[in-house]
């Protein structure tokens, strides 16, 4: 199985998207749009940003 570790997150609120590397040995609960610098959380029941706001799985589900 080949782990992917880069994740594109999509901004709720401006619909910027970014491409970011996840971390494979921490979860990232909180994220800062880089384009209107919203501070994004993980939605209960996520681990992380990347599972909420991201378009891969974080690596701790895999």
């Amino acid at each position: 199985m080949r782990i992917i570790l880069e994740s594109t997150i999509t901004c709720p609120i401006c619909q910027h998207i970014e491409t970011e590397t996840m971390p494979i040995n921490a979860c990232e609960y909180f994220y800062n749009c880089k384009s209107c610098g919203e501070l994004l959380k993980a939605q209960n029941g996520d681990c992380c940003v990347f599972c909420t706001y991201g378009n891969t799985p974080c690596p701790s589900l895999l």
